[in-house]
């Protein structure tokens, strides 16, 4: 959803990179060469399946690999005037150390991305957030899909920079990485354990 806004914020199309960091909101705001795009308010089975996607990647990550792995909301930029804001990334120690003292991620090696409800948002997460991650690359690409009770796993083929398909997992299934070979999920968890 593009938002329409008022006289006293800039123009849709005229947004900037300073323009945008300065927002403060309790929403999610991404940023596309000048135009806003406001993400749907999570749900809490949405948040829940974050979380416990989080504290899973971050416990692996913690005793095999390093590096990071944050949640929304934390504005990830891939070129200026372009800002996502992944549910969960993975920032490699090579990409922590390039960091410095920035106080936003440049890419990204691995996105999460949970389907929030709507056709909008399955568009945006299966088609737009792909090719933008793809284009800057992101090495790995999950989409956690709770209508579908499915997590698709994509791995960037960096000769055509575009995703194949790791896998489709459902219930019943570990979702693996292509990325990290023992990083592995139980698909049923993810949306049993999510629950409230």
């Amino acid at each position: 959803m593009i938002i329409p806004l008022g006289s006293s914020l800039p123009v849709q199309g005229t947004w900037t990179e300073c323009d945008y960091l300065a927002l403060d909101t309790n929403r999610l705001i991404e940023l596309t060469d000048g135009y806003l795009e406001v993400l749907p308010m999570p749900t809490l089975l949405h948040q829940l399946i974050v979380d416990f996607l989080h504290s899973l990647l971050k416990a692996h990550i913690k005793t095999s690999i390093g590096g990071l792995v944050v949640f929304a909301p934390l504005p990830v930029k891939f070129r200026p005037d372009l800002y996502r804001e992944p549910d969960i990334i993975y920032l490699s120690p090579d990409r922590v150390t390039a960091m410095g003292t920035a106080k936003y991620p440049r890419g990204a090696d691995l996105v999460i991305e949970v389907v929030s409800e709507g056709d909008e948002a399955r568009e945006r997460d299966y088609i737009s957030k792909r090719a933008i991650y793809a284009e800057h690359g992101v090495t790995e690409y999950w989409i956690v899909d709770p209508e579908q009770q499915q997590i698709s796993v994509l791995s960037l083929d960096v000769s055509t920079s575009t995703y194949r398909e790791h896998g489709v997992f459902k219930p019943g299934q570990q979702a693996t990485s292509a990325m990290f070979g023992d990083f592995t999920v139980a698909v049923s968890d993810v949306f049993s354990h999510s629950q409230p």
